[in-house]
């Protein structure tokens, strides 16, 4: 018998998000974005408003160049679905300071709702587990806040997929401006300078 989708997904990124430092995030195409913004627009997150499926791979790429720092991919199950390649190069690489948490509510939820693979038994932390990743599939706020503890261990990579209801919350959009976006990302991380090379 499978467990309901019950979470509620801006409770369990808010908690992920709560105190982060200077933890580095990616947010993911959509709903991750606006979950990651309504929990606090923030200089260390770097929101993709396209290229669905590149998350975990920008992701990966931060956690190779700031090995020092620990890494958030914030994505959903549709966009994981289109870029499952990449857990196959992150089991191979294995940077130790990423985590990918997989907001997985079964839906397409920027086009209609309509229902993704994993409303239909296809298991993203199996095919995690399957490539040579520590993987988990969470269920309740308990599992949420133990992801949250494991973010500063840097024993990654780490795959969690959170099972959040599929509900439509209110959009909390981040700036839209791409250069802005980067330029911001890149001062936070590197220094006011950097913005400018």
């Amino acid at each position: 018998m499978t467990r309901a989708n019950t979470l509620d997904r801006r409770a369990a990124v808010a908690a992920l998000l709560a105190e982060r430092g200077d933890l580095l995030v990616v947010a993911g195409l959509g709903a991750p974005n606006w979950d990651a913004t309504a929990a606090g627009d923030h200089h260390l997150t770097f929101p993709l408003w396209g290229a669905m499926g590149s998350a975990a791979m920008v992701g990966l790429g931060l956690a190779l160049a700031q090995r020092q720092r620990s890494v958030l991919v914030l994505t959903g199950d549709g966009e994981m679905l289109m870029g499952l390649g990449s857990l196959a190069t992150i089991a191979v690489l294995r940077p130790a300071n990423l985590t990918l948490a997989i907001l997985d509510n079964e839906r397409y939820g920027e086009t209609g709702m309509q229902e993704t693979h994993t409303a239909h038994g296809v298991d993203l932390a199996g095919i995690a587990a399957a490539c040579g990743l520590s993987s988990e599939t969470i269920h309740d706020m308990a599992g949420v806040a133990a992801l949250r503890a494991r973010l500063a261990n840097r024993h990654g990579p780490h795959f969690a997929v959170l099972k959040v209801a599929p509900d439509t919350p209110a959009l909390v959009m981040p700036p839209r401006d791409g250069s802005l976006l980067k330029n911001r990302f890149r001062a936070a991380l590197l220094g006011p300078d950097a913005a400018l090379a």
